[in-house]
């Protein structure tokens, strides 16, 4: 009886020692798992301001370059708007034409105009470079625009607003073979002009100088608006 008591308190003694011991092997384990996570935790947390770190400094770089990107159009805009109104000097292949006042003699009985340049005779070569690509023309240093005038005024010719007789010396900026064919065609200007001796020395070359246009720009009745189709009559 006495071993039977002795072998339970040792029976319970071994059962209390597991019982800690799995205890303190689950503590451990609770531990570890905690450790872990926390670790886990803190690697998640790294990964997240170094992602918010990268698109902060991507959305930066992409405004930069937005940034740039509208400076760059809207400096092409005005350079565009700036060679249009013919507001910058230009230089390219093209050829410069002499006009001179005939020097025949007129017959008796015609009228001596038809041997000195008009307005006219100016517009005709004028017209012909564009027609054959000019892509700027000068007159006398003046820069012609859509709003430039040549006219008569008086023994001189106007052109924006600035008055000079003969010689006439045109510039014109394009392809400098289809320019120069334009006015020597057969039946053209060059040859029309010639009947009545008036002076038509057309030049190719490589190096035309063209100046900007320095008059003034008032623009008092015409507006922007929207494009629309035309009310027919």
């Amino acid at each position: 009886m006495e071993q039977f008591r002795r072998g339970g308190w040792l029976i319970a003694l071994v059962c209390v020692l597991i019982g800690f011991m799995v205890a303190v092997q689950f503590r451990t384990a609770q531990d570890a798992k905690g450790s872990l996570s926390q670790q886990r935790i803190e690697e998640i947390s790294d990964r997240l301001l170094q992602t918010e770190h990268e698109r902060d400094e991507l959305s930066e770089e992409l405004h930069k370059m937005q940034t740039a990107a509208a400076s760059t159009d809207n400096q092409q805009d005005k350079d565009l708007l700036r060679y249009r109104a013919a507001l910058v000097p230009l230089e390219g292949e093209g050829v410069i034409v002499r006009m001179d006042d005939s020097t025949k003699p007129a017959k008796a009985g015609e009228n001596p105009n038809l041997y000195v340049i008009h307005d006219d005779d100016l517009l005709r070569v004028v017209n012909e470079l564009r027609a054959a690509g000019a892509e700027a023309v000068a007159i006398n240093g003046q820069r012609l625009t859509g709003t430039s005038e040549i006219r008569c005024a008086g023994p001189t010719l106007s052109v924006n607003n600035v008055r000079s007789s003969a010689p006439f010396e045109i510039r014109a900026i394009g392809d400098k073979k289809s320019l120069e064919n334009a006015l020597r065609m057969r039946g053209g200007v060059a040859e029309t002009l010639g009947v009545w001796g008036i002076q038509l020395d057309i030049k190719a070359s490589n190096d035309v100088y063209i100046p900007p246009y320095r008059g003034s720009i008032r623009q008092s009745y015409a507006r922007e608006t929207t494009e629309r189709e035309e009310e027919s009559k």
